[in-house]
């Protein structure tokens, strides 16, 4: 069960890895011109920070590094994200509409899977199996 778990850890954090570092910091000036679009001050420190936070948190997850933190930091982020970004009842056009919504679901769903880790990694600590370390905040 610890290598499904694992397995199960890393496919859910591999989305954040890749939206840090390729579109957050990669394409940061892009990205933060699409938050600018949204409403969000100050886009291009807050697009390069939310990139460096989802990456570390996705590292935490996966690596078993207080992934309890790492669970956190990703719920916040994609909290903010669908909430913010993705603020689909905003849209009078249809289509960007329901495609704001998709993009909200989604974050929404990856809360619930961030949640999901915090409980693993907070309730389990140790026994979660894999892990660097364990949970920075322990809740059994």
């Amino acid at each position: 069960m610890d290598v499904i778990a694992l397995i199960g850890r890393i496919l859910l954090v591999l989305v954040f890895l890749g939206s840090g570092t390729t579109g957050h910091i990669g394409q940061r000036k892009g990205m933060a011109q699409y938050a600018s679009s949204a409403g969000i001050p100050a886009a291009e420190p807050l697009v390069v920070l939310s990139g460096v936070m989802i990456v570390v948190g996705g590292l935490m997850v996966a690596l078993g590094v207080w992934g309890d933190l790492g669970a956190l930091l990703l719920l916040v982020f994609v909290l903010a994200t669908a909430f913010l970004i993705h603020a689909f009842w905003k849209f009078a056009d249809p289509h960007q509409r329901m495609d704001q919504q998709v993009h909200f679901m989604k974050n929404l769903g990856l809360a619930g899977g961030s949640i999901l880790a915090f409980v693993l990694f907070a309730g389990l600590g140790h026994d979660l199996g894999l892990t660097i370390t364990g949970p920075l905040f322990d809740l059994r």
